[in-house]
């Protein structure tokens, strides 16, 4: 997979299409990522003690990585990714302007 946390994607399809945000979790076998405020998914919390009330919490679900593009570090535009040798290692380039990703 070529999205790593911590990257900063956009979402091009899907019903949070044209929002952006950093990737905080992946899940490889999966081909699914979190990014913080996209997919907001609610759920609902039981009181634990009597007298408590219950509440409703909102997290980020996971989307499947097809439907993301990572952000160019550039342009800030989106960019498919490619690998290139720098020396003895291997790292990941933005195809848009040709820029390493850190």
């Amino acid at each position: 997979m070529k999205i790593k946390t911590g990257d900063k994607v956009k979402v091009i399809a899907g019903k949070d299409k044209g929002k952006e945000g950093k990737v905080i979790q992946t899940f490889p076998a999966m081909e699914k990522v979190v990014v913080e405020g996209v997919n907001i998914l609610k759920k609902h919390l039981r009181p634990r003690k009597k007298g408590d009330k219950g509440q409703r919490i909102e997290l980020p679900g996971p989307i499947h990585v097809a439907k993301i593009m990572l952000l160019d570090p550039q342009s800030g535009k989106p960019t498919r990714v490619g690998y290139k040798q720098d020396g003895a290692t291997k790292k990941r380039y933005a195809k848009v302007s040709g820029e390493f990703i850190s």
